[in-house]
């Protein structure tokens, strides 16, 4: 399954470099909305903002051009302030997703070189998600939509074809990526440049060890982020490399975050989708590439919060 680089350089410059939409021009898909509301509701995992975390949002950040090295902070401190880990290690997906961030060479161009563990730890990653409400519901829409099989054992293997299988991203070298290595753990891209990392547990801990720093936050004029939203976009640097917007849900459970976007990529059949929810008090653009039988990419992009497209 090759992944041509033209293609790998294309969906940066998509996820990174696209301007903050008005939300009030687009068109909301209100199939996708009820279910992932659904969903939404069902997350009991989902850590609660002030309560099992705190975050400061802090400034505002600059414009910086993807490929840059240097970026003015506007945060003097870290986005999180702190987080309840003796909760998110004794909630059973956290703690297997956890697991899993360790597994993966941060370079594209580097094979991985995956281990009997490490399949057996993504295999127990999937039997813990899918004991949750949250996937057990979006099985039973996948199977009403004729885009999944019934037999959990079946789509389970499925999830991990989309998720785990390991594909060239890069051409040189070996098999070197995977859907969850990207959009759980992050990239690099010929040590010039961030993909990927939208998950707020991997930002998260890679804020604690320090190879992670938050410069601000990326927003509208009139649309300003407050401590407990949920979706955020941000910009960071990451091993001394440079993301100019990069977004995340925060605070919600891997578990919601695998189904959301397992939904989105069986229910399409193109290279690209997006699709414009409103979700809770957000309307987000969400976005999936996929590679062959694999996701590629997959992110929110927040377009409104605090029910402001209302």
């Amino acid at each position: 399954m090759a992944y041509g680089t033209s293609y790998g350089v294309l969906m940066v410059v998509l996820t990174v470099a696209q301007p903050l939409v008005n939300a009030a021009s687009q068109t909301v898909n209100q199939d996708l909305s009820n279910i992932l509301n659904e969903l939404w509701k069902l997350d009991k995992n989902r850590l609660s903002p002030g309560t099992d975390y705190t975050i400061d949002l802090q400034g505002k950040a600059g414009y910086v051009t993807q490929g840059s090295t240097y970026a003015r902070d506007y945060a003097a401190k870290p986005l999180f302030s702190s987080v309840d880990e003796d909760k998110l290690n004794s909630i059973t997906t956290y703690a297997r997703f956890i697991k899993l961030l360790d597994n993966y060479e941060i370079a594209t161009g580097t094979a991985e070189m995956v281990t009997a563990e490490e399949v057996t730890e993504n295999n127990e990653f999937l039997d813990a998600i899918l004991e949750t409400e949250v996937m057990k519901r979006a099985h039973t829409y996948l199977v009403g939509k004729g885009q999944a099989r019934a037999s959990l054992r079946q789509f389970k293997t499925d999830l991990y074809e989309i998720w785990f299988r390991v594909y060239h991203r890069d051409r040189n070298g070996g098999a070197d990526s995977s859907g969850f290595e990207h959009v759980f753990v992050g990239e690099s891209k010929f040590g010039r440049e961030i993909m990927g990392l939208h998950n707020w547990v991997q930002y998260y801990l890679q804020e604690k060890h320090k190879h992670l720093d938050y410069k601000g936050y990326k927003a509208s004029h009139n649309d300003l982020p407050d401590s407990d939203d949920h979706v955020l976009n941000t910009q960071f640097s990451w091993h001394g490399l440079i993301k100019p917007v990069g977004s995340a849900f925060i605070g919600v459970s891997p578990e919601f975050e695998v189904a959301i976007f397992t939904i989105l990529f069986l229910t399409s059949t193109t290279k690209s989708s997006t699709a414009v929810v409103n979700l809770d008090e957000y309307q987000l653009e969400l976005v999936v590439y996929r590679h062959g039988r694999s996701i590629g990419t997959a992110y929110p992009k927040l377009l409104s919060s605090n029910k402001r497209h209302l």
